[in-house]
């Protein structure tokens, strides 16, 4: 592995590990620990059985006593859903939302594997670029975050449902799936209602503020990253400054009235502010709803 990669892998985990240890772990612990457990049968009263547990209606129609057992199933699996595609690589701060959205995929990671879960990654442009299996362990988190670097997308397009058709393919059993993107690519949004019907589908938005305004700065250059197009611009004109903002704040909106009308609550990361507060924010607003 190139020397640079294994500098960013250990200087990010040692960046992620006090933010994993003093913030997001708690917090992560007390929304997702209670969802290894499943029902698995009924059986009857023997002495010591916490009463608890005692089903009523099968009591009540058999005339025994009976309780219901539960298992602790064998693990939580946690995916990792990243959008790698092109728009990724812009960054008008000290960080591309690629370095940021590695970040937080690392912060995820560390804190699925403190919690003895198991973890995957599924990294998506308009096709599935690569598939990593879920599993335990840090230095299986170390390897995905080695994966994020050392991705070279074959396609610069765009599609996040390919990786949530492709997740619902190969994980059957109820899943806990963070998907990390800019959203711009909206029409991806509907494939999140399939999936929510069968795991839990968290959004991190990755946003850098100045993808929605464009600069006074006179003739630009503009490339579509994910096209390749090129097309002049006269930012000194107020009116296509405005259609620009316009044209951002209409898929700005269409995305967050379609998480609001599927009760999906998304964790929105500004690049050029620090995610731990966003991060901290969701898990203690999810904890505090399953108290």
């Amino acid at each position: 592995m190139h020397h640079d990669i294994v500098k960013k892998i250990k200087t990010i985990e040692i960046k992620t590990r006090k933010v994993v240890n003093s913030t997001v772990a708690g917090g992560y612990h007390s929304v997702f620990k209670g969802q290894g457990i499943s029902f698995s049968e009924i059986r009857e009263y023997q002495p010591g059985d916490d009463i608890r547990l005692i089903d009523w209606n099968v009591t009540a129609k058999t005339g025994s006593p009976y309780i219901k057992v539960f298992d602790e199933e064998r693990e939580l699996t946690v995916m990792l859903l990243v959008d790698v595609s092109a728009s990724g690589c812009f960054g008008s701060h000290t960080q591309s939302k690629k370095e940021v959205t590695i970040e937080v995929a690392a912060v995820l990671g560390f804190s699925a594997a403190k919690n003895q879960d198991k973890v995957g990654l599924i990294l998506c442009s308009d096709q599935v670029e690569q598939f990593v299996p879920p599993k335990r362990g840090r230095d299986h988190v170390l390897r995905l975050i080695r994966d994020l670097y050392c991705i070279t997308p074959k396609s610069k397009g765009t599609q996040i449902g390919v990786g949530m058709d492709h997740l619902l393919r190969m994980h059957k059993r109820r899943t806990i799936v963070f998907v990390l993107s800019d959203f711009w690519d909206t029409q991806a949004l509907k494939s999140f209602q399939i999936a929510a019907r069968h795991h839990e589908v968290v959004p991190i938005v990755i946003t850098d503020p100045r993808e929605h305004t464009l600069p006074d700065a006179g003739l630009l250059w503009m490339e579509d990253p994910e096209t390749g197009t090129v097309i002049p611009i006269d930012s000194s004109d107020p009116a296509i400054r405005n259609a620009y903002a316009q044209r951002a704040a209409a898929k700005n909106k269409e995305r967050d009235q379609f998480f609001k009308k599927n009760n999906i609550t998304p964790v929105t990361i500004d690049i050029t502010q620090p995610y731990i507060g966003p991060l901290r924010s969701y898990f203690e607003s999810r904890s505090h709803a399953h108290a």
